[in-house]
């Protein structure tokens, strides 16, 4: 030990760090030495242990999947308007909690709301931090102790194994299943609803579909049934469009076929940072603004600016399609990202394989993009996700596959270079 801290590389940290690497150094060599292993240069162990210390663990990667909103991968990269407003919010101190022109406390609620109401037609809107705190705000505050009627086909599992009946069941709220689980319909609502009603939840199958013998009621026959019975609906989205998106429903259009509450994710296909959304009747929102669970699941200022980044986009559709990521991915000619793959396969020595790509993030499940990938060998895929920047790629079929669709031009020239430095 007293040897190791000497070195003068390690004599340069500060010695808490220098000590913790020089230990995890000498027991990785003992447990080398105890299996019959040389265990090499100690000191370049203990100047590894030390910069992996150092080296953060979130970091930027290059997604080369095919999977636009790829989960594992933060779901959907920012526009370069969402990176700014979020730096602004958090380079020094922000107007948050202020109304600069009473001078006086104000709320976080109300920088967004004006937005949103403006971009849905909603009388009112509130934020979160994801879109699963959303449901689960609007179920206590509005069915704690009380029925909620959601049918059998949409009691879906989200990320990471949860699921919606586990969801409502931490509100306070009691689930009552209506209908089957390929055909559900309004009647079937119609006849469950009873003095222990709270609302009627209609939860979007945004991350799988049921066909062939299927049913399920319009948002427009729900909330006629929810009207003759003074209940709200509530309708879960999930990933949440601001504008038209083939198979996947807007906020705006379910609200004016007659939902009284919108819950929707902010990562997903809006494209900007994690945050739940609701949107909706003002009085609804209110019981949710006050409720205390509000206070614990409310997005801070980072997700506040980047999400108004992203928002004051969508005020110009065209000018979001271009400048968001994901609607950007999403719409880019087939004949655009042939020509990305071939110029990397020129770059690599690799060759352009025609492959799908995914939206993933539990959007359109059913959705197959047309895409091209770069195929190299296949053992390159491991000293790939190795290097700096990290490039995360497919394998498949004894080939390494490079899709090009979720990839920029600049990134493809990063891959280059990376792939290059995984050959040596």
């Amino acid at each position: 030990m007293d040897e190791l801290l000497r070195d003068e590389r390690l004599a340069a940290a500060p010695r808490p760090l220098a000590l913790a690497a020089a230990r995890a150094a000498l027991d990785r060599a003992r447990e080398e030495i105890r299996a019959g292993h040389d265990p090499g240069d100690l000191a370049e162990r203990a100047l590894a242990e030390l910069a992996a210390t150092r080296a953060p663990g979130l970091r930027r990667v290059l997604n080369a999947t095919g999977v636009l909103v790829h989960t594992n991968l933060g779901r959907a990269p920012l526009p370069v308007a969402a990176v700014e407003a979020a730096l602004a919010a958090a380079s020094g101190y922000s107007n948050l909690e202020y109304d600069l022109a009473a001078g006086a406390r104000g709320s976080r609620q109300d920088h967004l709301a004006p937005l949103l109401r403006r971009l849905t037609g909603a009388e009112a809107a509130l934020v979160v931090n994801n879109n699963a705190a959303a449901v689960l705000l609007a179920l206590a505050a509005l069915a704690e102790g009380r029925e909620v009627l959601v049918s059998r086909g949409e009691l879906i599992e989200i990320g990471d194994g949860f699921r919606i009946p586990d969801v409502l069941a931490r509100s306070g709220a009691r689930l009552r299943e209506v209908g089957t689980t390929n055909r559900t319909r309004a009647a079937d609502y119609e006849k469950a609803v009873g003095p222990e009603t709270a609302l009627i939840l209609r939860v979007h199958q945004s991350n799988f579909r049921v066909v062939g013998f299927s049913e399920l009621p319009r948002v427009e026959e729900l909330a006629a049934v929810a009207r003759r019975h003074g209940l709200p609906l509530v309708d879960d989205l999930g990933s949440g469009a601001l504008l038209d998106i083939e198979g996947e429903p807007t906020v705006a259009a379910s609200l004016a076929a007659g939902a009284d509450l919108v819950c929707f994710s902010g990562d997903k296909l809006l494209g900007g940072p994690q945050a739940g959304i609701v949107c909706g009747r003002a009085d609804l929102v209110e019981r949710l603004r006050r409720h205390p669970l509000q206070r614990a699941l409310r997005a801070d200022k980072l997700t506040l600016g980047a999400l108004e980044g992203t928002l004051r986009l969508y005020l110009d559709p065209e000018h979001a399609a271009r400048e968001i990521p994901v609607l950007r991915m999403l719409a880019e000619p087939a004949e655009a990202v042939r020509a990305r793959a071939e110029r990397l396969a020129a770059a690599t020595g690799g060759e352009v394989e025609e492959t799908v790509a995914r939206v993933g993030g539990g959007a359109l499940p059913l959705a197959e993009l047309p895409s091209f990938a770069c195929a190299v060998e296949e053992e390159l895929a491991e000293p790939l996700r190795a290097g700096e920047p990290p490039v995360v790629a497919v394998v498949r079929d004894g080939r390494c596959l490079l899709d090009c669709r979720t990839l920029t031009d600049a990134e493809a020239g990063e891959v280059a270079v990376a792939v290059a430095r995984a050959r040596t």
